[in-house]
């Protein structure tokens, strides 16, 4: 068998092509990051050989004896990464993670709450586009209309009224803390299962950068990857006990995390990735590691650096800065409303890297938003500290005022090849050279 570049020399070109990209550039959307070679060996391994249909030690077909080994040690390393009574990691994804809990803990038709899109939420907690929104009774809540800050006393009010059967806890463009025990003595209040979606800031939580949702939540999604720096997959972790059984199960014959398990697999799942889960085990162990907290500290400090200079250049930001990783430029304060779009093609042609986002209450349209998300947890694993979030801010304010001009794009570009040659990305990777 062919190595892949004499083997097919197409897709050989573009993985050279996106390492290019990725190496040039300066990579700001909250949700990317940039694995270890040894999460991208395991990656690679002949694991994407076997098929594992099942549970470690309750698989459908043979020859499982390492596969099993390999899950057995992920399972471990999630729960004590993140102090959690149970933990599956065969999720391929984060949509299906929370498929699998919203399949667990409601019927069809049930009533939730969980963070409007517009307003930071994810697709999965509640978009009419969505399963989420499609099978199930969404109660959004909102962001204050002045401060864009979440009221908890308002979210109470809503869940008296609403008496939801769960409550989402969680978001996807929210640039501030979440007080996850409220949230519980919320959903205890009124009954309801409180369920968490951390996949932004696991890595954050997992370190106690940023308070955790597993001593409350009664189940806790994330994706591995962010701020968790591991192959793109999830992982749900969960309770093992329903405290509220006796309530809306009480025919149930399992416990909260078998039905979690079986919600996965064979609910909506067939075999793992047995691959994508030894890549989670490496991940799970450098996570683990005491330098890996100096590293979810340091993202806090890089978004807060890149913020403050932003902000110092003029930029609005939603909230007016970051608790997290992530900020939000609100661009209708430069008379740029529905650009988002048109900056975030303009800053790809000046190598920086950020995505197009609704800002809350948003006046144009998804597709047109006017809004840009950005956050730190990618230039940070490349060792950038507070001195790059610095020249990073003003190459951000320089394209944002200049967004239409050739010229500028071009010498900002410049200024960014200048910066990122200082910050190598995979040296000497074979075809990856």
């Amino acid at each position: 068998m062919d190595d892949i570049d004499k083997a097919d020399k197409e897709i050989a070109g573009t993985i050279k092509g996106e390492l290019k990209r990725q190496q040039d550039g300066i990579e700001l959307i909250p949700s990317e990051n940039y694995v270890s070679k040894a999460v991208l060996q395991a990656m690679g391994s002949v694991f994407t050989n076997k098929y594992s249909e099942g549970y470690s030690h309750k698989r459908y077909y043979g020859g499982q004896e390492f596969v099993d080994r390999m899950e057995d040690i992920a399972i471990e390393r999630a729960k004590k990464l993140f102090g959690a009574e149970h933990a599956n990691v065969q999720p391929y994804s984060g949509s299906p993670a929370n498929m699998a809990v919203f399949l667990t803990l409601l019927k069809y038709g049930d009533k939730f709450m969980g963070m409007d899109l517009s307003a930071g939420g994810h697709l999965t907690h509640g978009s009419p586009v969505n399963f989420s929104g499609r099978l199930f009774k969404c109660i959004p809540y909102k962001v204050d209309k002045e401060t864009s800050l979440l009221d908890m006393d308002q979210i109470k009010k809503q869940a008296l009224k609403e008496k939801p059967k769960m409550i989402l806890s969680g978001f996807t463009a929210y640039p501030r803390k979440l007080d996850f025990k409220a949230f519980q003595e919320i959903c205890e209040e009124i009954g309801a299962y409180h369920f968490s979606d951390i996949s932004h800031i696991a890595g954050l939580c997992a370190t106690g950068v940023h308070e955790s949702p597993v001593p409350f939540a009664d189940v806790v999604t994330t994706t591995t990857h962010k701020t968790l720096r591991g192959p793109r997959g999830a992982m749900i972790t969960c309770k093992k006990e329903d405290r509220l059984k006796e309530k809306y199960h009480p025919d149930w014959k399992k416990n909260l995390a078998e039905m979690i398990d079986f919600n996965v697999f064979p609910g909506i799942q067939g075999g793992p990735h047995d691959h994508v889960n030894a890549a989670k085990a490496v991940a799970f162990a450098e996570d683990l590691r005491p330098e890996f907290k100096d590293y979810s500290k340091q993202i806090v400090k890089n978004a807060k650096a890149l913020a403050d200079e932003l902000m110092a250049k003029g930029i609005k930001l939603v909230t007016d800065g970051t608790d997290n990783h992530l900020m939000l430029i609100d661009l209708t304060k430069k008379n740029l409303t529905g650009k988002g779009k048109e900056l975030q093609n303009a800053l790809d042609e000046a190598l920086i890297t950020v995505n197009k986002n609704t800002i809350p209450y948003e006046p144009a349209s998804p597709f047109n938003p006017s809004g840009l998300r950005l956050g730190t947890p990618a230039v940070t694993t490349r060792d950038m500290k507070e001195p790059e979030m610095e020249v990073i801010g003003k190459a951000i304010a320089t394209v944002i005022d200049n967004y239409e001009d050739k010229k500028v794009l071009n010498k900002v570009k410049s200024n960014i090849l200048e910066l990122t040659r200082q910050f190598p990305l995979y040296p000497g990777m074979g075809i990856l050279k």
